[in-house]
């Protein structure tokens, strides 16, 4: 997806979710009833995010351009805006504090999850590298086995050959 239509899109999801939110916070009875439209708004905050972020395969004039730079802000404080204003209606509904600890609880999940990638790249490097370590022990076996044979096979042949004289 291109850049700009990425950010236009997460534009479009934060402000969808906060008017979802706004609509329904007063009727909700626990916040996992909202938990869904607050996934959708760190998406959307990821999107815009992430457009800004691609602009580096793009060429000179749109990376650096004042209208580029200019909307890549706009857009990022909109979704600012609109992510405090959520915090302010959750922490409101639900008591201070709820924001910072979904954040918080966020984080620790993304670090986690990045933990267990990591955990999950290390073991397959150590299976890949135990593969080439037996195949070397493999091959080496197979050369011995054949140096042995072809070692057995010139002793018998020169048996043979002083026998027979």
């Amino acid at each position: 997806m291109e850049p700009i239509s990425t950010a236009l899109a997460g534009i479009a999801l934060v402000k969808q979710s906060v008017d979802f939110i706004k609509s329904n916070i007063s009727t909700a009875q626990d916040i996992g009833q909202i938990a869904g439209q607050i996934d959708a708004l760190f998406t959307g905050q990821k999107q815009v995010q992430q457009a800004s972020n691609k602009k580096s395969g793009v060429g000179l004039a749109d990376q650096f351009g004042v209208r580029s730079v200019a909307q890549e802000m706009i857009d990022a404080r909109l979704a600012a805006e609109q992510i405090a204003e959520v915090a302010r209606m959750v922490d409101f509904r639900f008591g201070h504090g709820t924001w910072a600890g979904i954040l918080a609880e966020r984080q620790k999940r993304i670090q986690q999850a990045k933990e267990a990638r990591a955990a999950q790249l290390k073991m397959e490097r150590e299976r890949t590298q135990e593969m080439i370590e037996n195949f070397k022990i493999g091959a080496i076996a197979v050369g011995l086995v054949v140096v042995i044979i072809g070692l057995f096979i010139g002793v018998m042949t020169a048996t043979a050959g002083v026998i027979v004289k």
